[in-house]
């Protein structure tokens, strides 16, 4: 039999030795392979990473993030961490870019060739389903579609999921996310963990909303491919307004009758993936979460049952597509925690973590599936046993 099993910790404690003593003793005395910590990021993340980093097995591998906020099967949590344990019969291998702010593709191309690397293995031989990548960025940088050109490059079939290190500091001006790999900390940096195992496993991802098969067509672009000046042939935020039937100052992400209810989405086969506009700019231009280009047709969704779909996706997709589920990484919007809370639905969003497999994760800066860039979503790596 092959599996993969997780134990969890969370601590607020925020002294950094008593916190990572507090958090070990949680997980017991066995040793895991893999440790992965998400920590919100108003801690001192070095002395963090160094108290936990001593007080762990020398063959143990630690991996982490900063966040917008912590999540084990107990629900969505701030100024916490959360740490996992994980067990079993896998390998992984880890590798850091740094640089993503100067040239993300190179930054993506090495942390996939060091994480190949410390597993011993070529990646043009990465069998997709032997192995799979979690991806974990500095979501303030925007770089994650050409940091995935990097790690994509030489293993085009190699499933990826993850999502980006955040700060629950919403003042742009403020902001600032970073990354664990073993005993290194940086900003500016994208991780890579490479799994292999012959567990069952799969990279899921879950939102709330469903097509409605009414499109629009992003006419013009500004030279970043970031803002979308013209929506069907028209002004786009005053466009974009005209189809929700609201102002264009009521069009924020996040406010209750904005982008997050009737988001756009990139239909690609049967599967929709989230790539939502963000914020209406004064200029009358619409700031999207990730890269456009002139006559991509996009389709409205409109929102579903939050919660209830949420649940869902625990309680039927993952038993459905992983057999025994006994461990999930998860990688949550922080724009979804933005729309529940603007809403008064955030409590009812995280009690649905208790029908999840044993979790631990984090709320991030936008997310990474199957090679895109997504958002207003949840990605999870999911491991079980055969």
């Amino acid at each position: 039999m092959a599996q993969v099993k997780m134990q969890t910790a969370r601590t607020t404690l925020r002294e950094p030795d008593a916190a990572a003593e507090d958090l070990l003793s949680q997980l017991g005395s066995d040793t895991p392979r893999l440790v992965t910590m998400f920590a919100s990021r108003e801690r001192d993340q070095h002395a963090l990473n160094r108290a936990v980093r001593q007080r762990l097995p020398a063959g143990t591998r630690l991996i982490g993030a900063t966040t917008a906020g912590e999540l084990d099967n107990t629900g969505i949590h701030e100024g916490s961490v959360v740490m996992s344990a994980l067990f079993g019969d896998f390998e992984v291998g880890l590798g850091l870019g740094a640089g993503l702010s100067v040239d993300a593709i190179s930054a993506g191309a090495a942390s996939i060739k060091r994480a190949c690397e410390d597993l011993g293995v070529r990646q043009q031989d990465l069998d997709p389903r032997r192995f799979v990548g979690l991806v974990i960025d500095d979501g303030f940088r925007y770089k994650k579609e050409e940091l995935l050109l990097g790690i994509l490059e030489k293993c085009q079939t190699l499933v990826l999921v993850g999502g980006g290190a955040s700060d629950a500091n919403r003042d742009p001006a403020k902001q600032s996310a970073m990354v664990h790999v073993d005993g290194e900390v940086a900003t500016d940096a994208v991780l890579v963990a490479l799994f292999k195992t012959n567990a069952p496993w799969a990279a899921l991802r879950s939102h709330w909303y469903v097509p409605t098969g009414e499109k629009l067509t992003i006419t013009k672009v500004d030279e970043s491919h970031t803002r979308a000046l013209e929506i069907d042939g028209h002004p786009a935020a005053k466009r974009y307004a005209e189809i929700l039937g609201v102002s264009v100052e009521e069009l924020e992400f996040g406010t209750p009758r904005g982008f997050a209810v009737r988001p756009t989405a990139l239909r690609v086969g049967r599967e929709y993936f989230i790539r939502a506009a963000w914020s209406p700019q004064e200029d009358g231009s619409i700031l999207f979460a990730n890269l456009l280009e002139e006559g991509t047709e996009l389709e409205l969704m409109k929102l579903g049952d939050m919660a209830g779909m949420t649940r869902s996706f625990f309680t039927d997709e993952v038993p459905r597509r992983v057999q025994n589920p006994q461990a999930a990484l998860l990688f949550h919007c922080g724009g979804r925690m933005w729309y529940a809370s603007a809403t008064n639905t955030a409590q009812q969003l995280a009690e649905t973590l208790k029908a999840a497999p044993t979790a631990a994760g984090m709320n991030v800066h936008f997310e990474i599936y199957s090679g895109f860039h997504i958002n207003t979503t949840l990605t999870a790596l999911v491991f079980g046993a055969n």
